[in-house]
């Protein structure tokens, strides 16, 4: 299976590509990092493909899918996972530049790809869509209004595209859970530690995503 992970540098999407090439799938990513890009670059075998894009910049994303359309073809699996977090803080008092970016990576990131890859798919007739939504995307706590608000968001998109893509498409707004990452230390502190890791979230979550389709396509589901 062709997937394509956005946000790969670290974290989940880390954790997933690992997963996946290790299980013999071909995994397409991309990250901010141009560092731990090129460490991925060199950690994996033939076949993979890992770039620098900011998904937040649509020209990026276009040139992205064009080199990934000419080198790869079209993925079966798009997994969206690319999200940052804002510092911790009253709506009121959030900058309004980090307000900005939060929303152009959580949501015009998610969209970015979406309508770049999915054209190809749709006219395919197959593929699957998986957004990473949240709790906060459920239900709200203080100090992370903008987080809520994105992820808000990704739940009505994919919900409503789900009610768009002809059978057998599907796709999926997922929330992954409270995993220990670098962004739950942001707001939890050191409290994130309390919660399963990365990696430990991984052995579930893998398996668990690649057998989301049409059965689950609008619903909004949970890890485990």
């Amino acid at each position: 299976m062709k997937i394509l992970i956005t946000g790969v540098s670290k974290g989940l999407g880390r954790v997933l590509a690992d997963t996946y090439m290790a299980e013999g799938h071909t995994v397409i990513g991309c990250g901010r990092d141009p560092e731990k890009i090129l460490d991925l670059r060199f950690a994996c075998g033939e076949g993979h493909r890992f770039d620098i894009v900011d998904v937040a910049q649509a020209n990026k994303v276009d040139v992205w899918f064009e080199t990934v359309d000419a080198s790869h073809g079209i993925p079966d699996l798009i997994i969206n996972n690319a999200a940052i977090m804002n510092t911790p803080a009253n709506l009121w008092e959030v900058p309004t530049k980090e307000f900005h970016q939060l929303i152009d990576v959580n949501v015009k990131g998610v969209y970015n790809v979406i309508r770049t890859f999915v054209p190809a798919m749709v006219k395919r007739g197959t593929g699957t869509i998986v957004n990473l939504s949240s709790g906060w995307g459920v239900s709200t706590s203080p100090q992370v209004g903008p987080y809520c608000a994105s992820k808000y968001a990704i739940e009505g998109l994919s919900q409503a595209m789900a009610q768009e893509l002809p059978d057998p498409m599907a796709c999926i707004p997922l929330n992954p859970g409270i995993i220990a990452t670098d962004m739950l230390a942001k707001v939890f502190g050191d409290e994130s530690e309390q919660y399963p890791t990365a990696e430990e979230w991984g052995k579930i979550a893998a398996p668990f995503i690649l057998k989301l389709g049409r059965a689950e396509n609008g619903q909004s589901v949970t890890v485990g």
